[in-house]
């Protein structure tokens, strides 16, 4: 089945006032909320679990069927953005985001509540994508595009602290819906807004067609893998779910591949396919994400259940750190524009890599806050950096009509790296704390945090392993 699809000229460029200022600053925003709600629930978890039931293993699903929803929907909504319209795709994103946000708030059982946060991840899927394309689309590529990408960037770097700030100071005062229901105004603001701001999509062309049965053989096989991925250890690899979630997703990826040989307009280009800096550049994503995507969770986990902060208290401890992640991915641009892409990269890693080390070794259970900051720091700004570099890597060399999907290879890859990477970690973390109580517990629980972080750390050293293959020229 296919649909008719939007044309996007090779030089597709919106002409607003302020040079794309006032888009740069809506697809920025749209990203913050996106960012923001991907960890706005962490420091609300111990409340949710109490409120509604979940046991300690069971509560990391709050975060990660936002992520399997995500992952899944992500190339889907890419390609959608190139071929439908990257406008209307931003709008239909939004539009589920508020929904999907409204429904989590207003929940009263998990089964309600996870189905809100996976709703959430479709409308993110859409979200994603378009305002990075919509972006690389509006600035042309080299210093220009690199400086809107460190705004955008810093913008989703500091939604995902933000996110833990925010959800504190709400929990806290308001309850742990308060965390779901500041996304409806949010939404509905930026929703509003970008009809008056982003150019209308372009007429469709009748002569493109969108190859819907790739896009969705692509989203199932996606979805029920990293499905399997995540439940696996907890369910177990025999469980019947798991099973059939794995047998059924590689049936869809085997006809999705079907599909695709006979797609005269495939939902992956075959010269994106042999594109080494995008498939560099999406190994870097799923690392990034499984390493320093998870490290925010452990750290408010140690913060709550091993030093005793409430919600409010853990929220303020990620106020340093958020000024830090803005840092990084606001200078990330120009640095990538000074330094080269690679050197900008192998550095901010290199930083990270020592952070995250630096902080698990201060990790212990009568650990000050101020022993915590020196490698908090550390690993933050290396976070801005990177987050920022990894999609000015994904759109080098991409022409404008497949922004979207190289947009969503990159994004899917860092979207199955924060499932894969949290359910691993956790599984590692909470190895010793079955039948602990009280003073044995904290410590375990301790142990298990500095334990997970460590592993975070080996991750950005194998990431910059990978980092350092890219061989692109310096954007200067």
């Amino acid at each position: 089945m296919r649909l008719n699809c939007v044309s996007q000229p090779q030089q597709d460029r919106y002409q607003l006032p302020g040079g794309g200022f006032a888009t740069l600053a809506l697809l920025s925003f749209a990203m913050l909320i996106v960012s923001l709600d991907q960890y706005i629930v962490v420091v609300a978890l111990p409340a949710i679990g109490r409120d509604l039931g979940y046991s300690a293993q069971t509560l990391q699903a709050v975060i990660s069927a936002y992520a399997v929803a995500s992952s899944g929907f992500l190339l889907f909504g890419g390609r959608a953005a190139d071929q439908l319209g990257r406008r209307r795709m931003l709008a239909t994103g939004l539009t589920l985001y508020a929904l999907a946000s409204l429904a989590g708030g207003l929940a009263d059982r998990p089964g309600i509540q996870l189905s809100a946060r996976a709703l959430q991840g479709l409308g993110g899927a859409l979200i994603f994508p378009s305002t990075l394309a919509l972006i690389n689309t509006t600035f042309n590529e080299g210093p220009e595009r690199n400086r809107a990408l460190g705004i955008w960037g810093g913008s989703g770097a500091a939604g995902l602290v933000i996110g833990v700030l925010l959800g504190g100071v709400l929990t806290r005062v308001l309850g742990w819906q308060a965390v779901f229901f500041v996304n409806v105004p949010l939404a509905v603001l930026a929703l509003g807004l970008l009809f008056f701001v982003v150019a209308a999509d372009s007429p469709r062309d009748a002569t493109r067609s969108f190859d819907l049965a790739g896009a969705l053989s692509a989203t199932v096989a996606i979805t029920l893998l990293v499905f399997a991925l995540v439940q696996g250890p907890e369910l177990g690899w025999g469980s019947p779910w798991v099973v059939g979630a794995i047998t059924a997703g590689i049936l869809s990826a085997v006809t999705h591949v079907l599909v695709e040989r006979r797609s005269g307009n495939p939902l992956v280009p075959p010269r994106l396919i042999r594109n080494r800096t995008l498939l560099i550049a999406t190994s870097i994503a799923f690392m990034f994400m499984a390493t320093f995507g998870s490290l925010l969770y452990f750290l408010s986990i140690y913060l709550q259940n091993v030093r005793g902060y409430g919600a409010l208290e853990a929220g303020l401890g990620f106020v340093a750190p958020t000024a830090a992640v803005v840092t990084g991915s606001a200078v990330a641009g120009n640095v990538v524009s000074a330094l080269g892409l690679r050197r900008t990269l192998l550095g901010a890693l290199l930083v990270g890599a020592l952070g995250s080390v630096a902080l698990a070794l201060a990790m212990t259970p009568d650990s000050s806050y101020l022993a915590l900051l020196p490698g908090l720091i550390a690993v933050s700004i290396a976070d801005g950096i990177v987050f920022t570099a990894i999609f000015i890597a994904g759109a080098t060399g991409v022409g404008a009509g497949e922004q979207g999907v190289a947009s969503g290879i990159v994004s899917t890859g860092s979207g199955i790296g924060a499932v894969i990477g949290l359910a691993l970690l956790v599984l590692a973390a909470n190895a010793h704390l079955d039948g602990l109580a009280g003073e044995q517990l904290r410590h375990a629980t301790s142990d298990g945090a500095r334990t997970a972080v460590l592993w975070i750390g080996c991750g950005i050293v194998l990431t910059f392993f990978i980092a350092s293959r890219l061989r692109i020229p310096s954007t200067k």
